[in-house]
C-alpha cells in the first residue's frame, strides 16, 4: 500500500525516493515532526525541494510510506489476505520480518518519536494509523476470524483483545525496556512466549497447548487445536 502521489512525465527515480525518505526519517528522529519539513528534507536528501513536492502532498503523507518501509520487509497484506492463520510458512517469513524490526534500533526510535508527537502533533499518528495500521489490523482479525470459523479457535475468544495484549507487549520490550537484548534468537524466544500465553487464551476448552517452538503436542491433524499465528505481533 502506498499513499505516494504519482505524477506524468518521466518516471520516478528510485533512488531519489530512497534518499528522501532516508532523510526524512533521520530529521523525523533527530528534530521530530516540526523539523521535519521539506525544505530540511530536501537539503539533506541531496534533491530540489519541487522533487519532494512532486511525490507527497504533505510530510505526514512522505513519513507515514518511509515509516512503513523501515518497518515491513514483506508484502504482509498480501499474505494475511491469503494464509490459514495456523499456516507456518506465512508464519515464519512474517516473524521473520518482525524480529528483524524489533532489533532494530533505527526503527525503535522512529517508533518512539512517532508515538511522542502524536500528543502536541496527532496527524502523523492519526495518518499513519488511517492508511497502514488499522487495514493490517483488519487483515490480521480476518485471518483470526477464518480460524475461528473453521474452529480451530475458541467460538467465544476476544480476538481485538488478544491481538492488543501481544502488540502491546512487543511495543512495551521496544520502548519502554532499554536493556532489551537485540540478539534476534532471545527476541524471537521473547516473542514466541507471549504468542504461547495468547495462544491459551483463543484456544478452545480442553485443548492441549502448543509444545515449545509452536509444534503441537498431537501433529498437524489435530482438530481443533490451530496456534495463535506468530504473526498477530505485526500489526503496530
Amino acid at each position: 500500500m502506498t499513499s505516494a502521489r504519482r505524477t506524468r512525465g518521466r518516471p520516478r527515480d528510485p533512488e531519489a525516493d530512497g534518499a528522501i525518505m532516508k532523510a526524512a526519517l533521520e530529521l523525523f528522529v533527530e528534530r521530530g515532526l516540526e523539523g521535519a519539513n521539506f525544505e530540511q528534507i530536501a537539503k539533506r536528501a541531496g534533491v530540489a525541494k519541487v522533487t519532494v513536492y512532486r511525490r507527497w502532498s504533505s510530510k505526514e503523507e512522505l513519513l507515514t510510506q518511509a515509516i512503513e518501509q523501515a518497518r515491513t520487509l514483506i508484502p504482509e497484506a498480501d499474505i494475511w489476505a491469503t494464509t490459514d492463520a495456523t499456516t507456518q510458512p506465512a508464519d515464519q517469513r512474517l516473524m521473520d520480518s518482525w524480529v528483524h524490526t524489533f532489533g532494530d534500533a533505527r526503527f525503535r526510535a522512529i517508533l518512539a518519536q512517532l508515538i511522542g508527537s502524536s500528543v502536541t502533533q496527532p496527524s502523523l499518528l492519526a495518518t499513519y494509523r488511517e492508511q497502514y495500521i488499522q487495514p493490517r489490523r483488519r487483515l490480521i482479525h480476518a485471518a483470526l476470524e477464518r480460524a475461528r470459523r473453521d474452529g480451530k479457535l475458541a467460538a467465544d475468544a476476544d480476538l481485538d483483545t488478544v491481538i492488543d495484549m501481544v502488540v502491546g507487549a512487543a511495543m512495551y520490550r521496544m520502548l519502554i525496556d532499554p536493556d532489551t537484548p537485540a540478539d534476534p534468537a532471545a527476541t524471537r524466544q521473547y516473542l514466541e512466549a507471549v504468542l504461547r500465553q495468547a495462544d491459551q487464551l483463543l484456544r478452545p476448552p480442553g485443548t492441549p497447548p502448543r509444545q515449545e517452538g509452536g509444534q503441537e503436542p498431537c501433529g498437524r491433524d489435530c482438530k481443533n487445536n490451530g496456534p495463535v499465528p506468530h504473526s498477530v505481533v505485526t500489526e503496530g
